[in-house]
């Protein structure tokens, strides 16, 4: 499979008014605005209204993502005199739906990545939960509330820079690639940033207006002034600055729903030719990486590629002029995983600083052991590649395992570790249970374990209990799992039959779910008894 480059060259559709049942998208011309395509997706026998409703909703012919601002007055056109065939079909309330997406580890290449040597990013199932509902026609507001970090802020529809956003010069469609902000753009979304948490802390204030310019850049990009009113609720099990990616997580979330809401995004299904989704995953990655640009300046793509995709990517950016080569692992394998969290702060630029300076110092070691690195992850490229590797087998696992130990050795010869992570590797070493390293730029943060199979439950519990009584949090999840994925509407069955009402997810049982199992309990990608059938994925392999 050959690399490609991100950002990846645009996917420009076969003719501007071209439409088929697959990958083909359709494409406004550029003097002329039109509908987004539609998709459809089954409904349960239930509603999220509690009406019974046993056939589909068609989502179709909906908002018009590319209308311009300058002839609209609350959703409303100012030119009555339409004829007929130029009125907009009305379309049913799209129901309330949840968009989820994985956290990231960094699984081999730490620090040799930024020397231009190979790194192995993988997707974890600490998620992002994203609920969307629609109001009623009468409010004419979005509110964007994520309970987890203390934000809640509410804009009024017709107050944002609209004729900004629409002007000919400054449009941009579903379908087009952004790899800069613009200075314009994010000039007029300023004054609707700076009232957002205004009166809290510098720092909260700070990690508050960034969510929020993340939102706003892509809702107004994609969007038009007939939005109808909108609450986004976000939950997520992911830690926040521990190195998992869970701003990444987020912006492929406000992406994937916004996305859906213009009608731009068909699928996901289970018959869903492979081209076609992995089109949708791309047209999601790319706005998600807008909103990772609204957050973090310059990022590497990689974080928002994971989350989108899931499974793994092959990352390697060996001339900084240039854009980084991403090779997904589209058939990387599901592996029992620990997340332990030392809860010690951490400085990426410190620790990268001080891999520099040692090569500055001693330029001939520091490059052998980065050499050293790069190869064990090409090491692990080849072996969880390889016909024989088994992710059930010991012996498989085993040989992961130590190519993970020697890549953390490595690391610590770098100089990048800490007291806390080398810890972390000690406990668990002493209880035999698996292969630990440090993820991420060390210095702090957390460490990563592969489980050797069927860990004892007491140990693991004995394990947990010393963890907890010297500070540490502990995850016990998954490696290599799903990427985006979508539960429309808003309704479990929870082990119910087809013919009975599932549970429906309004935001008040969304908002009080207690901390992490809560969310997880009431809307997890998987249950008890496995992955939840109503959740929807595009599952792309190789």
């Amino acid at each position: 499979m050959t690399s490609t480059s991100w950002p990846p060259k645009p996917l420009k559709p076969k003719s501007p008014h071209s439409r088929s049942s697959s990958s083909d998208i359709p494409t406004p011309s550029e003097s002329t605005p039109s509908t987004s395509p539609s998709f459809k997706m089954a409904s349960p026998s239930r509603s999220t209204n509690g009406s019974a409703n046993g056939s589909a909703i068609a989502l179709d012919q909906g908002l018009h993502t590319n209308g311009s601002a300058a002839n609209m007055v609350n959703g409303t056109s100012k030119n009555k005199k339409r004829s007929a065939l130029a009125r907009k079909q009305s379309s049913p309330m799209m129901p309330a739906f949840i968009v989820s997406a994985p956290g990231k580890v960094i699984v081999f290449g730490e620090h040799a990545v930024v020397h231009g040597k190979k790194a192995i990013a993988a997707s974890i199932a600490l998620r992002s939960y994203l609920l969307v509902t629609a109001l009623s026609k009468s409010k004419r507001t979005i509110s964007l509330r994520f309970p987890d970090i203390g934000l809640s802020h509410t804009w009024d529809i017709d107050e944002l820079p609209w004729s900004t956003f629409s002007h000919p010069s400054k449009k941009k469609y579903y379908y087009d690639l952004v790899t800069t902000l613009d200075p314009d753009l994010v000039a007029a979304m300023k004054p609707h940033i700076a009232v957002v948490s205004a009166h809290k802390e510098e720092d909260e204030r700070k990690v508050h207006q960034a969510s929020a310019s993340s939102f706003l850049y892509i809702f107004l990009s994609l969007g038009s002034q007939s939005f109808p009113g909108c609450s986004y609720t976000l939950r997520s099990t992911i830690p926040i600055a521990a190195g998992l990616g869970s701003s990444a997580s987020i912006s492929v979330c406000l992406a994937a729903a916004v996305l859906l809401q213009v009608r731009t995004l068909s699928g996901p299904h289970p018959d869903q030719p492979a081209e076609e989704a992995r089109l949708q995953v791309e047209r999601i990655n790319r706005w998600a990486f807008v909103g990772e640009m609204c957050i973090h300046g310059n990022p590497s793509g990689v974080d928002n590629t994971v989350a989108t995709q899931g499974k793994a990517v092959i990352f390697q950016r060996p001339d900084y002029s240039k854009p980084p080569n991403v090779k997904p692992l589209w058939n990387f394998p599901e592996l029992p995983l620990l997340v332990v969290n030392t809860h010690q702060a951490k400085s990426t630029s410190f620790e990268v600083a001080k891999v520099g300076s040692l090569k500055k110092t001693h330029p001939q070691i520091t490059e052998s052991i980065l050499h050293a690195i790069d190869k064990v992850s090409e090491g692990a490229a080849e072996l969880i590649s390889s016909e024989g590797f088994d992710n059930e087998d010991p012996a498989s696992l085993a040989e992961l395992g130590k190519l993970m130990t020697i890549n953390h050795g490595l690391l610590v010869a770098l100089g990048v570790s800490h007291p806390k992570l080398e810890r972390i590797r000690e406990l668990v070493d002493h209880e035999g249970i698996g292969w630990t390293k440090l993820t991420g730029a060390g210095g702090g943060g957390c460490a990563i374990t592969l489980l050797k199979p069927d860990v004892p439950a007491d140990t693991l519990e004995r394990l947990n209990n010393t963890l907890e009584r010297e500070g540490y949090s502990k995850y016990k999840t998954t490696l290599g799992c799903d990427g985006i994925g979508v539960l429309m509407p808003a309704v479990l069955q929870n082990g119910l039959g087809e013919d009975e009402a599932g549970d429906e997810i309004d935001q008040d049982k969304f908002l009080n779910a207690d901390g992490i199992a809560g969310v997880e309990e009431l809307v997890g990608v998987n249950g008890e008894n496995g992955e939840r059938e109503a959740w929807k994925f595009w599952r792309v392999e190789d």
